[in-house]
């Protein structure tokens, strides 16, 4: 399980003081010592990711962090990968020792709510003392649920486990819809799937490609997976009855020409974007690469740190088409995966991968984070389809995505 990419698995994260038991209620979930804990301060030197199934949620990824109270250079850097962490977090648990409440508490939880993300408290150590009334009044006004637990004696794990049941964001359990609600049961889709450098080895699909499938699968559609070059031969046989074609980005132009106009089509990137969501901030992202002047610099994030083969989509090509495409010089940044800057300002427009190794809540961060600062985003995939003048076409399946997109307010005049 550690091994399978991230999504649709939901991210907890444990946050608080050094010492107030992170690693030991890990443990007690996890039934195993995720990481080495003393009654010395600031033992945990990165947070500690732990896979497995959590009650009825399902496949849940727990991470283990540093004391946000940490000092020294090392203990800021340790700091500061904890703070990383949050941005991949779909619940937060804040671990209070219960002897223990105070401003660096109301402001960590001000801070997680700041994220739009649910918050639970968990006082632990409960057998040696009660939660402070003060911390629970203020909490109540707030409406942040809270536990008692004590990690050693795994007193309140059942109420912590409730709570997550409770608060975790609603469909997490069954996973991210890629293409199940475009489609009915008994509909035929065909995949034109592409096999290429950067597929994996030992015969496997890539990640796109096997969600796409097996969300048909779980409604009742027929997935049909051919390569894209037998594509006009499959679409002849099966006539009418096919509802969607879904391709790869590599070979979208040859798929739309063997595809009739009656027949939808995306690719396996689009899908993937829009199951992270921000599909329309992304969508907008994509018209304004015709907006790219002379010098811009357009940061390429990848969220996986893959070695690029010689045609690499992110290093290669998007830069070759951009530039020839707007007929002018431009600059290329690249970050590689969890190395997204915190200031946004140089840039007048990111390129994300698909963020097939990113979790939902991480992608949307990152889109967040583009919007506030007015620095449009957009895709690889989206970014592809452009480059072919096909956009509409791919983006044709999602109704109102062109529409909203085109009535977002623009991006700033360029980088600041």
């Amino acid at each position: 399980m550690k091994r399978t990419p991230g999504d649709p698995r939901l991210h907890i994260g444990l946050f608080g003081r050094r010492n107030v038991g992170k690693s030991s209620i890990l443990g007690a979930l996890t039934h195993c010592q995720a990481s080495i804990a003393s009654d010395g301060q600031g033992t945990n030197e990165d947070p500690v990711p732990m896979s497995l199934d959590l009650s009825s949620l399902g496949p849940v990824i727990l991470h283990d962090t540093t004391g946000l109270d940490d000092d020294g250079d090392l203990g800021k850097e340790r700091m500061e990968s904890s703070i990383k962490v949050m941005e991949r977090t779909d619940v937060s648990l804040v671990v209070v020792d219960s002897r223990t409440w105070g401003s660096f508490e109301m402001n960590l939880v001000m801070r997680l709510e700041h994220l739009n993300m649910p918050v639970i408290v968990l006082f632990n150590k409960a057998d040696l003392a009660a939660p402070p009334l003060d911390a629970t009044a203020w909490l109540a006004n707030r409406n942040i649920p809270h536990a008692r637990i004590c990690a050693i004696t795994k007193a309140g794990l059942a109420d912590l486990l409730a709570l997550l049941l409770q608060f975790a964001p609603p469909g997490w359990s069954q996973g991210n819809i890629m293409i199940s609600d475009l489609v009915s049961a008994g509909d035929t889709v065909v995949l034109a799937t592409h096999i290429d450098e950067e597929a994996p080895r030992g015969g496997r699909l890539i990640l796109p490609q096997v969600q796409t499938i097996r969300d048909l699968l779980d409604i009742g559609a027929t997935a049909v997976v051919t390569l894209p070059h037998l594509l006009a031969d499959v679409l002849g046989r099966l006539g009418r009855t096919v509802h969607m074609v879904v391709a790869d980005s590599h070979v979208l132009q040859d798929v739309a020409v063997s595809t009739p106009p009656g027949i939808p089509i995306t690719t396996f990137p689009v899908l993937l974007a829009r199951s992270k969501g921000g599909l329309v901030e992304q969508a907008r992202g994509t018209l304004a690469l015709d907006r790219l002047r002379p010098g811009d610099i357009v940061l390429v994030a990848e969220a996986c740190t893959h070695h690029p083969i010689a045609d690499d989509t992110g290093t290669v090509r998007i830069p070759r088409w951009l530039t020839s495409h707007l007929g002018h010089d431009l600059r290329f940044a690249h970050v590689r995966g969890q190395d997204f800057p915190a200031d946004l300002g140089p840039y007048g427009l990111v390129i994300h991968c698909d963020a097939c190794a990113m979790n939902r809540r991480e992608m949307l961060g990152r889109t967040l984070a583009c919007s506030r600062a007015r620095v449009p985003i957009t895709s690889y995939g989206l970014t592809l389809a452009h480059s072919l003048g096909l956009l509409e076409r791919v983006l044709l399946p999602f109704p109102g995505v062109m529409d909203q997109a085109r009535m977002l307010p623009g991006a700033r005049p360029g980088p600041v």
